[in-house]
């Protein structure tokens, strides 16, 4: 239900759907005789792009951010998702099972979508502070960029960001990492609760 405020819609198509209320008033003012009007189908405009932080540490979120996933796919049809392990770096995938033959770079989603796409992160923001920081960084490849340049790039190229964290807000402070992301995000890091997501999308629906 919380996702449920980012919803936006837009008058945009063809004529296909009927306005029951406009139709009620222009029969009546046309002496009873019918006169239809139709106005363009209602659309989600709202146009979101979801990366996900996969294996490890977040094996013990799958079900929840399975359940966070059916979420976002039934309420939003503009909707591009990928998958990063640990912190974000030169390229993302979209079939974990395919996740070392089809990369997709990460500049590509910079090039491709628009800055009013909003982004949403999730992951548990914990690993060693070496692997946010530094060139070669990453536990499974070589990255010539940190994984702190891409999470820069990403949050200063979409107008509204924010990063989901499954791990007790409680917690936060005793992992440097989070903190690190965090700061990264300009504090738009929010828990992935109820309570979390809401505020999350409340800041993502603003319109400044």
């Amino acid at each position: 239900m919380a996702l449920r405020r980012l919803r936006k819609f837009a008058r945009q198509g063809n004529d296909l759907e009927l306005d029951m209320d406009d139709t009620i008033k222009s029969t009546a003012k046309n002496a009873g005789y019918l006169d239809i009007k139709m106005v363009p189908e209602r659309l989600n405009s709202v146009k979101v792009i979801v990366l996900f932080d996969v294996g490890g540490s977040m094996d013990p979120y799958v079900k929840l951010c399975e359940e966070l996933f059916s979420a976002i796919k039934t309420e939003f049809k503009n909707l591009e998702y990928f998958y990063f392990h640990n912190c974000i770096y030169e390229s993302v995938w979209k079939d974990n099972f395919r996740r070392n033959e089809n990369r997709i770079t990460t500049q590509s989603i910079l090039s491709k979508f628009t800055k009013n796409h909003k982004l949403i992160i999730v992951g548990d923001a914990s690993m060693a502070p070496y692997e946010l920081t530094n060139p070669g960084g990453s536990i499974e490849h070589w990255n010539k960029q940190s994984g702190e340049q891409w999470i820069r790039k990403l949050n200063g190229y979409f107008h509204k960001s924010v990063w989901l964290n499954p791990v007790h807000e409680d917690h936060w402070d005793y992992t440097s990492s989070i903190k690190m992301i965090s700061g990264l995000m300009d504090k738009k890091m929010f828990p992935l609760t109820i309570s979390g997501i809401s505020d999350a999308v409340g800041y993502l629906s603003k319109r400044h």
